[in-house]
Protein backbone atom coordinates (compact mmCIF):
# COMPACT_ATOMS: atom_id res chain seq x y z
CA UNK A 1 0.00 0.00 0.00
CA UNK A 2 1.48 3.43 -1.01
CA UNK A 3 1.91 6.17 1.52
CA UNK A 4 -1.46 7.91 -0.17
CA UNK A 5 -3.49 4.93 0.18
CA UNK A 6 -2.42 4.87 3.74
CA UNK A 7 -3.37 8.51 4.42
CA UNK A 8 -6.54 8.37 3.06
CA UNK A 9 -7.45 5.07 4.72
CA UNK A 10 -6.32 7.00 7.65
CA UNK A 11 -8.68 10.01 7.10
CA UNK A 12 -11.71 7.86 6.13
CA UNK A 13 -11.48 5.81 9.23
CA UNK A 14 -11.61 8.76 11.06
CA UNK A 15 -14.44 10.07 8.90
CA UNK A 16 -16.51 6.87 9.65
CA UNK A 17 -15.31 7.46 13.36
CA UNK A 18 -16.62 10.89 13.61
CA UNK A 19 -19.58 9.78 12.17
CA UNK A 20 -20.66 7.03 14.02
CA UNK A 21 -20.38 8.63 17.29
CA UNK A 22 -22.06 12.20 15.67
CA UNK A 23 -19.05 13.96 16.75
CA UNK A 24 -19.39 17.92 16.55
CA UNK A 25 -16.71 19.97 15.15
CA UNK A 26 -13.95 21.45 16.95
CA UNK A 27 -15.01 24.74 18.65
CA UNK A 28 -13.01 27.54 17.14
CA UNK A 29 -10.41 28.61 19.52
CA UNK A 30 -8.80 31.31 17.24
CA UNK A 31 -9.86 34.57 18.18
CA UNK A 32 -10.11 36.23 14.58
CA UNK A 33 -12.23 33.29 13.66
CA UNK A 34 -14.50 33.14 16.23
CA UNK A 35 -15.39 36.96 15.15
CA UNK A 36 -15.45 36.20 11.57
CA UNK A 37 -18.10 33.85 12.92
CA UNK A 38 -20.34 35.90 14.93
CA UNK A 39 -20.20 38.23 12.65
CA UNK A 40 -21.73 35.35 9.97
CA UNK A 41 -24.17 35.05 12.16
CA UNK A 42 -25.91 38.14 12.08
CA UNK A 43 -27.09 37.49 8.91
CA UNK A 44 -30.13 35.55 8.52
CA UNK A 45 -29.28 34.17 4.93
CA UNK A 46 -25.76 33.33 6.31
CA UNK A 47 -27.48 31.29 9.26
CA UNK A 48 -29.56 29.84 6.77
CA UNK A 49 -26.55 28.94 4.27
CA UNK A 50 -24.86 27.11 6.83
CA UNK A 51 -27.46 25.09 7.98
CA UNK A 52 -28.58 23.15 4.71
CA UNK A 53 -24.83 23.23 3.75
CA UNK A 54 -24.42 21.42 7.05
CA UNK A 55 -27.34 18.85 6.47
CA UNK A 56 -26.64 18.27 2.90
CA UNK A 57 -23.36 17.36 3.89
CA UNK A 58 -23.82 14.58 6.25
CA UNK A 59 -24.76 11.14 5.88
CA UNK A 60 -28.52 11.94 7.30
CA UNK A 61 -28.86 13.59 4.09
CA UNK A 62 -27.70 10.15 2.38
CA UNK A 63 -30.14 8.16 4.16
CA UNK A 64 -33.17 10.39 3.68
CA UNK A 65 -32.55 10.48 0.01
CA UNK A 66 -31.83 6.09 -0.03
CA UNK A 67 -35.47 6.13 1.91
CA UNK A 68 -37.11 8.53 -0.70
CA UNK A 69 -36.00 7.48 -3.92
CA UNK A 70 -37.17 3.91 -2.62
CA UNK A 71 -40.32 4.88 -1.76
CA UNK A 72 -40.88 6.51 -4.61
CA UNK A 73 -40.03 3.43 -6.83
CA UNK A 74 -41.11 1.40 -4.52
CA UNK A 75 -44.47 2.59 -3.80
CA UNK A 76 -45.12 3.41 -7.45
CA UNK A 77 -45.69 7.29 -7.39
CA UNK A 78 -44.99 7.16 -10.75
CA UNK A 79 -44.40 5.20 -13.32
CA UNK A 80 -41.03 4.52 -15.37
CA UNK A 81 -38.66 6.67 -16.57
CA UNK A 82 -39.37 8.91 -13.21
CA UNK A 83 -39.87 11.80 -14.97
CA UNK A 84 -41.06 14.30 -12.06
CA UNK A 85 -38.54 12.43 -10.01
CA UNK A 86 -35.63 13.14 -12.03
CA UNK A 87 -37.13 16.71 -12.56
CA UNK A 88 -36.80 17.49 -8.83
CA UNK A 89 -33.70 15.38 -8.35
CA UNK A 90 -32.25 18.18 -11.09
CA UNK A 91 -33.80 20.83 -9.30
CA UNK A 92 -32.22 20.31 -6.12
CA UNK A 93 -28.57 19.16 -7.38
CA UNK A 94 -28.78 22.90 -9.25
CA UNK A 95 -30.11 24.51 -5.23
CA UNK A 96 -27.31 21.76 -3.44
CA UNK A 97 -24.53 23.04 -5.97
CA UNK A 98 -25.29 27.04 -5.10
CA UNK A 99 -24.99 26.10 -1.27
CA UNK A 100 -21.67 24.17 -1.97
CA UNK A 101 -20.22 27.24 -3.63
CA UNK A 102 -21.60 29.64 -0.39
CA UNK A 103 -19.20 26.92 1.79
CA UNK A 104 -16.77 27.53 -0.55
CA UNK A 105 -17.09 31.01 -0.42
CA UNK A 106 -17.59 31.06 3.76
CA UNK A 107 -14.36 28.59 3.95
CA UNK A 108 -12.43 31.05 1.59
CA UNK A 109 -13.27 34.06 3.99
CA UNK A 110 -12.10 31.78 6.88
CA UNK A 111 -8.46 31.18 4.94
CA UNK A 112 -7.91 34.93 4.37
CA UNK A 113 -9.02 36.09 7.71
CA UNK A 114 -6.43 33.38 8.76
CA UNK A 115 -3.79 34.59 6.29
CA UNK A 116 -4.26 38.37 7.66
CA UNK A 117 -3.81 37.45 11.24
CA UNK A 118 -0.33 35.36 10.22
CA UNK A 119 0.48 38.54 8.25
CA UNK A 120 0.08 40.48 10.83
CA UNK A 121 2.24 37.91 13.28
CA UNK A 122 4.88 37.99 10.70
CA UNK A 123 5.41 41.76 10.48
CA UNK A 124 5.19 41.81 14.18
CA UNK A 125 7.97 39.16 14.75
CA UNK A 126 9.93 41.11 11.71
CA UNK A 127 9.92 43.95 14.15
CA UNK A 128 10.85 41.63 16.89
CA UNK A 129 13.75 40.47 15.13
CA UNK A 130 15.26 43.92 13.72
CA UNK A 131 14.65 44.53 17.83
CA UNK A 132 16.68 41.99 18.74
CA UNK A 133 19.49 42.36 15.69
CA UNK A 134 19.55 45.83 17.12
CA UNK A 135 19.82 45.12 20.89
CA UNK A 136 22.69 42.19 19.32
CA UNK A 137 24.86 44.81 17.61
CA UNK A 138 24.80 46.97 20.91
CA UNK A 139 25.82 44.02 22.95
CA UNK A 140 28.34 43.13 20.72
CA UNK A 141 29.81 47.16 20.54
CA UNK A 142 29.70 46.79 24.28
CA UNK A 143 31.56 43.85 24.46
CA UNK A 144 34.08 44.96 21.59
CA UNK A 145 34.97 48.05 24.27
CA UNK A 146 35.19 45.86 27.30
CA UNK A 147 38.07 44.12 25.73
CA UNK A 148 39.49 47.07 24.15
CA UNK A 149 39.34 48.45 27.67
CA UNK A 150 40.69 45.15 29.30
CA UNK A 151 43.06 44.66 26.67
CA UNK A 152 44.11 48.66 27.00
CA UNK A 153 44.43 48.33 31.24
CA UNK A 154 46.66 45.04 31.13
CA UNK A 155 48.80 46.53 28.23
CA UNK A 156 49.10 49.62 30.66
CA UNK A 157 49.83 47.69 33.72
CA UNK A 158 52.06 45.83 32.12
CA UNK A 159 54.01 48.40 31.18
CA UNK A 160 54.32 49.55 34.80
CA UNK A 161 55.14 46.64 36.57
CA UNK A 162 58.14 46.27 33.43
CA UNK A 163 59.09 49.51 34.28
CA UNK A 164 58.54 48.77 38.11
CA UNK A 165 61.42 45.92 37.76
CA UNK A 166 63.70 47.82 35.61
CA UNK A 167 64.30 50.49 38.64
CA UNK A 168 67.20 50.78 40.49
CA UNK A 169 66.05 48.71 44.26
CA UNK A 170 63.68 50.50 46.59
CA UNK A 171 62.75 52.60 43.46
CA UNK A 172 59.37 52.15 41.53
CA UNK A 173 58.53 53.78 38.58
CA UNK A 174 55.90 56.05 39.86
CA UNK A 175 58.59 57.40 42.55
CA UNK A 176 60.82 58.49 40.04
Amino acid sequence: MSEADAIDAQESSVLKFIHAHRMQPLPLINPALIEHARKRRQSVENRIADRITAFSGSMRFVYLHVVWFSLWIGLGVEAYPYGLLTMIVSLEAIFLSTFVMISQNRADEKRQVLANLQWTTVEDEDKQNEELLRLSREILDLTKAVHEYTRQRSNGGAEESHADASAPEGETAGSR
